[in-house]
């Protein structure tokens, strides 16, 4: 059962957010304010934070901001009336999944929900599947494909990697080689 916060100054905001999201069978926790909710997040690990952007005490960008130096940080769903496109934006560059205004449409807000507790149990995945990687090799990181062409002295990375490739094993003349690294 996923864990939610949900922190917003507004009782009747909390109340009806919470009564829907158990519904759904999400465990929910509660907060009135920033500090209050940001102190939750010190003590308690939550999947999923649903926060207003203004509230007495601490702001939601600032519990964004702390919580994204966590190690196990969770998704933030950012809620306001008073959002403005701007207010959206900079929730996002600072680690935000969405950005929804109040009084928030509940059939988006579900299914926001479910995306960003499906992102993170991908992250989560991910993790533990590198660490399993990185045991069974002894490399960790991401793989950096190479291909230089004798022909136009040119390299390739990435994207191209794999047709550059393919193109070389095709060439008589062997002009072109392929590296494959791993970045650390």
């Amino acid at each position: 059962m996923s864990k939610i916060l949900i922190i917003d100054d507004e009782k009747v905001i909390r109340a009806t957010l919470k009564e829907i999201l158990e519904y759904e069978n999400y465990q929910i926790s509660e907060a009135q304010d920033g500090e209050e909710g940001w102190k939750l997040l010190q003590e308690e690990e939550f999947d999923l934070v649903l926060c207003d952007v203004k509230m007495p005490k601490m702001d939601g960008l600032e519990v964004l901001e702390n919580a994204s130096q966590m190690d196990k940080q969770p998704q933030f769903i950012m809620i306001s009336a008073h959002g403005s496109i701007e207010t959206a934006v900079e929730a996002t560059k600072k680690g935000a999944f969405d950005f929804v205004p109040k009084p928030p449409d509940l059939n988006r807000l579900l299914l926001t929900v479910r995306n960003a507790l499906d992102k993170k149990n991908l992250v989560s995945e991910t993790k533990v599947l590198k660490k399993k990687l990185s045991k069974k090799t002894g490399y960790g990181g991401r793989i950096t494909c190479h291909s230089t062409c004798k022909r136009n002295h040119r390299e390739s990375s990435s994207n191209r990697c794999a047709r550059t490739y393919h193109w070389s094993k095709r060439n008589r003349e062997g002009a072109c080689s392929t590296l494959a690294t791993q970045e650390k």
